[in-house]
């Protein structure tokens, strides 16, 4: 067979895999993407998110590895946006995803219109779903907030932007949310986030496995991957066709991957199983994905792409 086509484009940029690293895993320092951008199987880079000052984080211990995905309580633990701005304005051989998040809106204004101020061409990301800081909500979860939040910077932010969202469990709300982005230019939404809250006991010891809000903490891994599916089919079939899906959530074999696009995501992103397997898991992933697809026969990711059939 012909070599397979697993280009995709978002926000005007070609982006040669479908592979990107999840914001938060291996991407806070100059080290962590420098080794991303050695992986030739990544689309793309997302930068950790960023906030206006450097965060140093929760508590340790903030990340617990499960037999079933992982458990954190990270609390956006960054070099502050300053650094990662000066990073994406660097010249990169991959597109570059610049990923903010402030702890109030006015953090959210500021922080982007530097952005807008700034010779930043690429994409940017607004995470409005981090469930990890201590004594903030997630944004996105009240609708009336994330129109606000919207309204304002779209008032003055002109340049390729998209949001990161937080899982939703009802159908209703895949409506509700999907009615407030559709009023939006946005070049994509990234779905999902960890699953807010969950909570892990260690039995011998009897008591819970991190230290930060009590041990509640956010789920990822592959227990995530039926919400993550859910996530990326319900607002593809909901939101304009002209905002993009990135599904992130639960990928820990090509299949994931393959399982993801064919549900409408444009490019797919890969967290808990990188601290498990290290950097090396996208190679593996992109031969899976290649098995799968030849065994099918498609060449390209338009070839199954949304294309989910139902009985």
């Amino acid at each position: 067979m012909s070599k397979l086509n697993f280009t995709s484009t978002l926000g005007g940029q070609t982006f040669n895999s479908p592979f990107l690293n999840a914001s938060g895993i291996h991407c806070q320092t100059a080290e962590e993407l420098a080794d991303l951008e050695g992986v030739k199987e990544l689309g793309g880079i997302v930068t950790k998110s960023a906030t206006l000052e450097a965060r140093a984080g929760n508590d340790k211990p903030r990340y617990y590895d499960l037999a079933y995905g992982s458990i954190n309580s990270m609390g956006l633990p960054n070099s502050g946006y300053n650094f990662y701005l000066d990073y994406v304005q660097k010249e990169h051989a991959k597109p570059t995803i610049l990923s903010v998040a402030g702890l109030s809106v006015a953090d959210v204004i500021k922080l982007l219109k530097e952005v807008q101020a700034s010779d930043y061409q690429g994409l940017t990301e607004l995470n409005l779903s981090c469930p990890n800081v201590i004594g903030e909500p997630q944004t996105a979860y009240d609708f009336e907030t994330t129109r606000k939040v919207l309204t304002e910077v779209f008032s003055f932010f002109t340049k390729p932007l998209g949001v990161k969202l937080p899982p939703y469990f009802d159908l209703v709300h895949f409506d509700q949310i999907a009615a407030v982005l559709n009023d939006f230019p946005l070049t994509h939404v990234n779905t999902i986030n960890s699953v807010g809250n969950g909570l892990v006991v260690d039995v011998e010891k009897e008591q819970v496995v991190t230290k930060p809000k009590g041990g509640f903490g956010g789920l990822g891994g592959a227990m995530v991957l039926p919400t993550a599916l859910a996530n990326v089919r319900a607002l593809r079939q909901r939101l304009n066709p002209s905002i993009a899906i990135l599904g992130t959530g639960g990928v820990t074999t090509g299949a994931d991957v393959f399982a993801h696009i064919l549900c409408g995501a444009q490019l797919v992103s890969v967290g808990t199983q990188v601290i498990k397997e290290g950097l090396g898991v996208y190679a593996r992933l992109e031969k899976e994905l290649s098995d799968i697809m030849e065994a099918k026969g498609y060449t390209s990711l338009e070839d199954f792409r949304g294309k989910l059939q139902v009985m």
